[in-house]
């Protein structure tokens, strides 16, 4: 518990220190935002800050954080030190600058951030890749929470058999989706986006009470980084794209302009961009603590604890009921588990908001009409209901929509961070801040994708090819650069 505590102080200290050091870098002023300059009373307006702060997070949180966190566990406490890095000094930043540079841009969308700084073949990729992965959060995000409320209701109000169907379940959610996903931001987002957010929030500190009251005994950093009994997989670079909306997301970025069009001034950024992806830290802190209970604790694991745990040492959704249940009891339970049934389902509204955005800019079609919001929406939808169908018939969809999930969400954030990093050079600013992440971030996603993802070759290979793919990224960039400064 003595990393946990440690954990905990490094991320808080993290958003002052570091926060304000980042925030310094950009340097926020008093200019008009979109929100003001843009508004159309969709999705361009003025929200309180708590309500934008609040929003931001459920957004970006999803069950990131929740099973991401519990996944990665499974490398043992090497957890903690991704978590906490990985969200100060990687996460944040790249939360935080992407939606300040989608307020300098009019509240520009993540491909056209990306076209006006790395130039429009990067664009075009970005808008597929993006539209790919949004498309996939949405249908990712039905199955979790339409399961969670399947065993909701199965538990509570077993005489409705119709509760207790997961497709009518995910047939509600959809139906939400489109509702949520065709009307303007403040009628339904701005509404009950707070409430679910206060159920993730409650959640994760009464988890965090009764780690206290518990007080496990569980591995320290210390005593062993690389411990990993629980799986066969490498380490590196596996355990960075396991956790991510807790350490990094390239997501976040896709969720960033929707809020960036709804700040009344660019000094509120810090606390929602930067703040947001530490309260997501925090969470997939709590959330890794629980896990290394439920599969470390000594000398009884957790899983050895509770009555059905040992049946579930491979399920993050059923491991997060067994433990709200035996710790929180019915009310906190019911709570709990409704923090995590509306995170994935409004992450996926949103995901698809961003998408129906993305692809109207693109297509310069104006989103002020319902009959052309429809043009998009309708095609959409389609898709991802194809995609969801195709992974319920399938007994590895799942696995395998999830895997490409998690590679292409991280490879986002690699092309962000370079966006990031050219900005920052030509405004004369410290681009160190996103450069040593964009680094990293591409060994990591060019060595997942060759050992892991499609071709399967040793990791020793796939690491000399991500280490070149690394090297001739860096010499491009100082080639650009000191091209750059002569002009």
């Amino acid at each position: 518990m003595i990393s946990f505590v440690l954990s905990l102080a490094a991320l808080v200290c993290g958003y002052f220190l570091y926060g304000h050091f980042v925030e310094k870098v950009f340097g926020p002023d008093n200019r008009p935002t979109p929100a003001i300059a843009k508004a159309d009373g969709v999705d361009f307006m003025v929200l309180p800050s708590w309500k934008i702060f609040m929003i931001q997070f459920l957004n970006i949180a999803g069950t990131g954080p929740i099973f991401g966190a519990i996944m990665g566990t499974k490398f043992g406490p090497s957890a903690y030190l991704w978590i906490v890095l990985g969200c100060i000094f990687a996460g944040a930043v790249h939360d935080y600058m992407s939606g300040m540079l989608s307020i300098r841009n009019g509240g520009a969308n993540l491909p056209e951030i990306v076209g006006k700084y790395l130039g429009n073949a990067p664009k075009q990729v970005m808008l597929i890749v993006c539209v790919f992965l949004l498309i996939m959060v949405g249908a990712v995000f039905v199955y979790s929470p339409a399961s969670l409320l399947q065993k909701l209701c199965i538990d509570t109000a077993p005489q409705v058999e119709l509760l207790g169907n997961s497709t009518f379940w995910i047939i509600v959610i959809f139906v939400y989706y489109i509702i949520a996903t065709m009307m303007p931001i403040d009628k339904i987002i701005g509404k009950i986006y707070p409430v679910f957010a206060f159920s993730l929030l409650f959640m994760a500190v009464a988890l965090m009470g009764m780690l206290f009251v518990k007080m496990p005994n569980i591995p320290e950093i210390w005593e062993g980084v690389g411990e990993a009994s629980l799986t066969a997989k490498n380490i590196f670079p596996c355990l960075f794209i396991t956790i991510a909306c807790g350490a990094i997301s390239g997501f976040h970025a896709t969720q960033s302009p929707l809020m960036a069009r709804c700040l009344k001034s660019e000094k509120m950024g810090r606390p929602i961009f930067y703040g947001a992806m530490i309260t997501e830290g925090l969470v997939a802190l709590i959330w890794a603590t629980v896990a290394m209970y439920f599969f470390y604790n000594n000398p009884t694991p957790g899983y050895q604890e509770m009555e059905g745990g040992d049946q579930i040492i491979s399920q993050a959704p059923a491991i997060v009921n067994l433990v709200c249940e035996n710790w929180l009891g019915v009310v906190g339970s019911i709570l709990a588990i409704l923090g995590v049934i509306a995170a994935p389902i409004t992450s996926g509204d949103t995901a698809l908001r961003s998408a129906r955005l993305i692809i109207a800019d693109f297509v310069h079609l104006e989103q002020k009409s319902i009959r052309k919001r429809l043009y998009i929406c309708i095609p959409l939808f389609a898709v991802v209901i194809a995609l969801l169908i195709w992974q319920m018939a399938n007994p590895e969809g799942f696995d395998v929509i999830w895997s490409w999930f998690g590679w292409t969400n991280q490879t986002l954030s690699v092309f962000t961070l370079w966006a990031i990093t050219i900005y920052l050079v030509q405004e004369k600013k410290n681009y160190f801040i996103t450069l040593i992440p964009a680094l990293f971030m591409t060994t990591i996603c060019t060595t997942y994708l060759f050992s892991e993802q499609i071709f399967s070759l040793d990791r020793t290979y796939a690491s000399c090819i991500a280490g070149a793919t690394c090297l001739v990224a860096l010499v491009w960039f100082i080639i650009w650069m000191k091209r750059s400064q002569r002009i």
